[in-house]
């Protein structure tokens, strides 16, 4: 239980974060590096998976990621760019801090339920599967998405 109260209370501070970080993000010009480097830099999370205790089904992890792939479409749809002054950038969208706290907690509802199916670390590992199913697409998109407008 201790551990429960601890990782959601972590998930609650990461999620604040991200949203002032997003949020901060739109004032400055986008680039392909800091949309293409954040799936490279979280994929080295996959080496808990080296650890026994952390390994699920491929099943269980091919779902996962199609969770994480259904949360992105949100954040697909509330990442749109803009060419200002010939640089591109990021346009804040009311929807998305909202949208990121609803995921948030539909997440946390979700580790709740399966928290008492399976082991905490299983658990762990297929939130950080969902949560890489959710950043993958939505970086690809991104890149696709400033890609067109930078041509434009």
């Amino acid at each position: 239980m201790l551990f429960f109260i601890a990782s959601s209370i972590l998930a609650a501070v990461m999620a604040v974060t991200v949203i002032f970080v997003r949020l901060k993000a739109t004032k400055k010009p986008a680039s392909l590096k800091k949309i293409i480097l954040p799936p490279f830099f979280m994929s080295t999370g996959f080496l808990m998976f080296v650890v026994p205790v952390f390994r699920v089904t491929w099943m269980e992890a091919g779902e996962a990621f199609l969770v994480g792939c259904l949360f992105s479409i949100f954040l697909i749809k509330t990442s749109k760019f803009e060419k200002r002054g010939g640089e591109v950038y990021l346009i804040r969208s009311k929807a998305f801090a909202a949208i990121l706290i609803i995921l948030f907690l539909v997440r946390m509802a979700m580790k709740t339920y399966l928290g008492h199916q399976i082991s905490y670390p299983e658990t762990s590992g297929l939130f950080f599967i969902v949560a890489f199913g959710m950043i993958l697409p939505w970086r690809v998109a991104m890149y696709f998405g400033y890609k067109k407008v930078l041509q434009s």
